[in-house]
C-alpha cells in the first residue's frame, strides 16, 4: 500500500519522538513512511524524498527536527500538501525550534504542534486525512472516545481516594439549569458566507474570532478564502463570554470540514473549538499582549490528542492557505487554484 503519511526526520535522534506519531498512525491503520533526512546537510536528499513522496500517494508531511528547526520550513517549500511541523527539545525547552517551524512566511505555512508531541501530528495529519476518507474519521472518533473513558476511569479511582470531612460530591441531575438568559456576552456577527461554488453548502470552512480586536487577522483569513474560492462562515463570538453564542456557531458548522480559530490573549477559543470537533482546526495567535507570545503558546502546547495547527502571530494569511492545502487533497479545483494563487505571491517577491 502506498503511505498516505511521510515523515522526515532532522537526526536519527529524533527518533523518540517519531515512535509516538507512528505508534498513533498504526492504532489508526494508515500507511506511512519514515526518513531521516537533515535540511542544511543533505538538502537534495530532502527535496527528492518530499517530491517522490507527494507524485506517490503521500498526502500529508510531517518534519520533526529540534535546535534551529528548518525541516518543516525547508518540506513547506517543496510540496504544495501540508506539512506539520514538531519541534524537538534539544535546548532552551524547544522554543528555538518551535519559532523557526511556526514563524513561517506567507505561502509556505506549517502546522505547528507542541514541542515533542509527535502524537499529535499523527493525529492532526489523520484528522487531515479524514476530510476527504470516511474510515479514517470513523477511526478518529473512536480513538477519541477511548480518552474520554480513560478521563473518567481516573475521575473513579480519584472518586475512591476523596475522605475529607467536608467533601460533598454533587450527583448528576443536581446542577441547576443554566439558560441564554444568564448570558450578556458580545453579541456575535456573522459575515458573508463567501464564494459559492456550485451551490456548495454547508461552508468548507467556518472561521471564528474571539474578540473585535481580532478582526484585523479575521478578515486578512476570509480576504485569501475568497481568492482561493473556498466558502467560509464567518463569526466573531467568545466562549468565555458568551458560551451560548458561541456553542450555536459551532452547532451551525457541525458540517464544515475544518475550522479556523483566530484568538489573542489566553486564547480560549482555539482549546474551545478543539474541544467540540474531530475535524483539523487551525489556530491564529494575534498579537494584542506580549507580542502575541502568550496566544502561541497557549495554543500549540495542546495536550495529547487535541492537536491545533498553530500558524505564526498574525498570519491569517497562511491560515487560509493551509486550509487550501488540506482541502486540495481532495479537490482538484481548490488545488488548482492553490497553485494558481502561490504562483503569484511568489511572483509579487
Amino acid at each position: 500500500m502506498e503511505p498516505k503519511v511521510m515523515i522526515i526526520l532532522g537526526s536519527a535522534s529524533d527518533f523518540k519522538i517519531a515512535e509516538k506519531a507512528t505508534a498513533i498512525l498504526e492504532k489508526l491503520e494508515i500507511y506511512y513512511d519514515l526518513r531521516v533526512a537533515s535540511a542544511h546537510r543533505t538538502h537534495e536528499k530532502v527535496k527528492k524524498i518530499v517530491t517522490s513522496a507527494a507524485k506517490n500517494g503521500v498526502q500529508v508531511f510531517i518534519g520533526i527536527a529540534g535546535l534551529s528547526a528548518h525541516l518543516p520550513g525547508i518540506i513547506a517549500g517543496i510540496t504544495h500538501k501540508p506539512v506539520i511541523g514538531v519541534p524537538v527539545d534539544v535546548k532552551v525547552a524547544g522554543l528555538d525550534a518551535l519559532f523557526a517551524s511556526v514563524q513561517m512566511p506567507l505561502g509556505a505555512p506549517v502546522a505547528t504542534v507542541g514541542v515533542d508531541r509527535g502524537e499529535n501530528a499523527a493525529i492532526l495529519a489523520a484528522q487531515i486525512i479524514g476530510i476527504h476518507d470516511a474510515g479514517v474519521r470513523e477511526k478518529l472518533a473512536s480513538f477519541r472516545r477511548d480518552f474520554y473513558s480513560k478521563i473518567a476511569e481516573d475521575e473513579e479511582k480519584l472518586f475512591l481516594q476523596m475522605n475529607g470531612k467536608y467533601y460533598s460530591k454533587i450527583e448528576p441531575g443536581s446542577v441547576e439549569e443554566v439558560t441564554n438568559e444568564d448570558f450578556h456576552g458580545e453579541k456575535g456577527i456573522n459575515t458573508h458566507p463567501g464564494k459559492m461554488r456550485d451551490g456548495i453548502f454547508p461552508p468548507q470552512v467556518a472561521v471564528i474570532s474571539g474578540s473585535y480586536s481580532d478582526i484585523k487577522v479575521a478578515k486578512k483569513t476570509t480576504m485569501f478564502l475568497d481568492k482561493l474560492n473556498i466558502t467560509y462562515d464567518s463569526s466573531v463570538v467568545s466562549p468565555v463570554r458568551s458560551p451560548d453564542k458561541f456553542e450555536n456557531f459551532l452547532k451551525r458548522n457541525r458540517d464544515a470540514q475544518l475550522f479556523i480559530a483566530i484568538s489573542g490573549l489566553s486564547a480560549h477559543v482555539t482549546g474551545a473549538v478543539v474541544a467540540y470537533t474531530e475535524k483539523p482546526v487551525i489556530g491564529v495567535p494575534c498579537a494584542i499582549k506580549m507580542e502575541g507570545m502568550d496566544a502561541l503558546l497557549s495554543m500549540v502546547n495542546m495536550p495529547p490528542g487535541v492537536p491545533v495547527a498553530t500558524m505564526g502571530v498574525d498570519s491569517g494569511g497562511n491560515a487560509a492557505i493551509l486550509a487550501a492545502e488540506m482541502l486540495g487533497i481532495g479537490d482538484k479545483v481548490i488545488k488548482k487554484d492553490l497553485l494558481r494563487f502561490k504562483g503569484n505571491i511568489n511572483c509579487k517577491r
